[in-house]
């Protein structure tokens, strides 16, 4: 073969080092930040920061990696410099940087729309998302409607339903499911079958298992004649938020209504219902659960069968198996003429909280009066009927002690489910979210909690964006646009209020807006030779693991450790604070019958329990009590710890 002559070599290798690049994703660099990375991306960014912070050539941070910002480079430069100029910039680019960056923003306004110019209001709806509508089936004169789906499981819906069957005559309706399964949910429905005459309404469930919802129900079937109605279920299995239901059955004549769940099995959700069968008359109403099941409950109750007359009151179930939390029931058949009110069951729970209840039958007329049990030892009872009233338990405490009781061991939980007692409550004792140091070792059966992360997902931003937006709540609601009586509004101000909090005794803690920021503040407490880690995935989630081959950080040595917990905001938010006095161990998880290896989890043990709270879920579930036990969880999907290398 001949020989290239040398001017054809040279042409060649200056085509090949002028020609532009092929453009490379964030996702196409390497890990090792080798030369077929793009240097601009956030990943080599971070890579070369990371270098830079933790010098002794440990592994880099994989778990920050995967959480970057997938923005082109081009796209962070032009957004850098927007806000380097003025951060409120963002704002007029928000849909771009939204979609681009992979945040947490609230959808654009949607559209309303009007089913009231349809000729024909008994069409059924099959699936409706994310909007206002104003109204659907008003004036309908017989018939049957239907409304089967509204915004199914949407990230940050935002959405609004006006008028249902309102002025209705002998019409049929039913609205199946409304919000299920979202996530940061603001929903507003207002007004169900009012003045509607005859017919049955029935609505099945409305925000079922949904995560930090700010729910508004307002105007069930008020001044309505002769029409049965029926609610299934509101908000059941929900978590973290507000909710409040206004109006149900008010001033309606000759109505039997039935409320059957509200809120059960809810975790530290804030509650209000006011309203229920407010000044009916010959009204028939029950009320089956309320609170049922919840974990840390703030409920209000203000007004059952008020002014009611010649009606028939029964509400079976308040808080029954609930722990701790606060609980306001004002007001039960006051003022009543010539019916019949029975309350089965208040407060029937495994760890009381504070406790009122104000007005039962308070200036009745001819009532007939029952309270079958009230369970509660910290109680105000005030204003009930002097006369008339039939109290057939009050202050019988629950079978399990309140909260300044003795801890309850594990061994009695166990002992009543076998004695066919009460079910445990599955808030205070979810099977394997605590556990002692000597239950980690091989071969070892054990529960797995759910350690899915329930966050939204969501990314950092570039620190060259986060690091110039103010840590405000108000203008971060300004920038991204979060109207302020929205759940996602609520969340923001939570998080800056968590975040400007003082730190406890021996904590040092910090706020980290970017991946950087993580970095810095492991490496302020823990120095410059660290290791970040992580349980690898959630395989074996809510149910039983096999041990294998467990090791100890630092060869188990007690040591500290940079714990770094998920914030609700726009963009990824970390808590990071240091703990003291723990051991760190890395287990394989492998599945019980195959005995295959599934997971790889990351375990922390806290040895000094001494400032922890008697009522903590830990002692519950492990049966002792602060400062005497050592306390271990697994950390989870989305969190991370940070140590010293080995």
């Amino acid at each position: 073969m001949a020989a290239t002559p040398p001017l054809l070599v040279f042409l060649l290798l200056a085509l090949v080092v002028l020609s532009p690049r092929p453009h490379v994703a964030a996702s196409d660099v390497s890990p090792s930040g080798g030369a077929a990375a793009n240097p601009f991306t956030a990943r080599a960014a971070l890579i070369r920061y990371w270098k830079r912070m933790v010098p002794t050539n440990r592994p880099q941070a994989d778990f920050l990696l995967a959480k970057l910002s997938p923005l082109s480079a081009l796209d962070s430069a032009t957004f850098s410099s927007l806000v380097a100029a003025d951060p409120s910039a963002l704002s007029r680019r928000l849909p771009a940087i939204c979609a681009a960056a992979r945040l947490l923003c609230s959808p654009a306004t949607a559209n309303t729309y009007s089913a009231a110019a349809r000729k024909d209001d008994s069409s059924a709806f099959a699936s409706y998302q994310n909007s206002n509508f104003s109204d659907y089936g008003t004036g309908a004169a017989g018939g049957r409607s239907s409304f089967k789906n509204y915004s199914d499981d949407l990230n940050v819906p935002v959405d609004t339903f006006r008028r249902y069957s309102r002025d209705s005559t002998g019409h049929n309706d039913s609205f199946a499911s409304y919000s299920p399964e979202g996530n940061v949910v603001t929903a507003n429905f207002t007004s169900y079958g009012s003045s509607a005459t005859g017919g049955a309404g029935d609505f099945a469930s409305y925000d079922h298992e949904s995560n930090v919802p700010d729910l508004k129900f307002t105007n069930y079937d008020a001044d309505a004649t002769g029409r049965r109605r029926s609610f299934s279920s509101y908000s059941d299995d929900t978590n973290a938020g507000d909710q409040s239901f206004a109006g149900y059955g008010k001033d309606g004549n000759g109505v039997p209504t039935s409320f059957t769940s509200y809120a059960d099995n809810s975790n530290v959700i804030g509650s209000s219902f006011a309203g229920y069968g407010e000044g009916a008359n010959g009204a028939n109403d029950s009320f089956a659960s309320y609170g049922f099941n919840g974990n840390v409950p703030e409920n209000n109750f203000r007004s059952y069968g008020d002014g009611g007359n010649s009606g028939s009151e029964r509400f079976t179930s308040y808080r029954d198996q609930s722990n701790v939390g606060d609980d306001r029931f004002t007001s039960y058949a006051k003022g009543g003429n010539a019916a019949a009110a029975d309350f089965v069951n208040y407060g029937n729970s495994f760890n009381e909280g504070s406790d009122s209840f104000k007005g039962y039958g308070e200036g009745s007329s001819k009532h007939s009066v029952t309270f079958k049990s009230y369970a509660a030892d910290n109680t105000s009872f005030k204003a009930y009927a002097k006369s008339g009233v039939d109290f057939k338990a009050y202050r019988n405490s629950s079978v399990i002690p309140s909260s300044s009781s003795s801890v309850i061991p594990s061994s009695s939980l166990l002992s009543l489910r076998k004695a066919g007692g009460r079910p445990a409550n599955r808030w205070l004792v979810e099977p394997g979210k605590f556990f002692r140091e000597r239950d980690l070792r091989r071969g070892s059966v054990m529960p797995m909690p759910d350690i899915r992360d329930k966050m939204p997902p969501r990314s950092f931003l570039p620190r060259s964006i986060a690091g110039r937006i103010p840590f405000s709540a108000t203008e971060v609601r300004r920038i991204f646009g979060i109207p302020a009586d929205t759940a996602l509004g609520r969340a923001v101000a939570d998080t800056v209020a968590e975040c400007e909090r003082a730190p406890n005794r021996d904590e040092t803690k910090r706020c980290a807006t970017s991946a950087e920021d993580v970095i810095d503040f492991a490496v302020s407490v823990l120095g410059s030779d660290v290791v970040v880690r992580s349980t690898a995935n959630t395989t074996g989630s809510k149910g039983n693991i096999l041990i294998g081959k467990v090791g100890g950080v630092n060869g188990g040595k007690i040591t500290k450790s940079v714990s770094c917990h998920q914030s609700l905001f726009p963009y990824l938010v970390y808590y990071c604070h240091s703990v003291p006095k723990v051991r760190v161990y890395e287990a394989e998880i492998l599945a019980v019958e195959s005995k295959e290896k599934i997971n790889h989890g990351i375990a922390i043990c806290h040895l000094d329990t001494s400032d922890w709270s008697a009522s903590h879920g830990a002692f519950v579930a492990l049966g002792s009590a602060p400062g005497k036990i050592e306390v271990c969880h697994w950390i989870f999907e989305g969190d991370m710890t940070w140590t010293v290398a080995d």
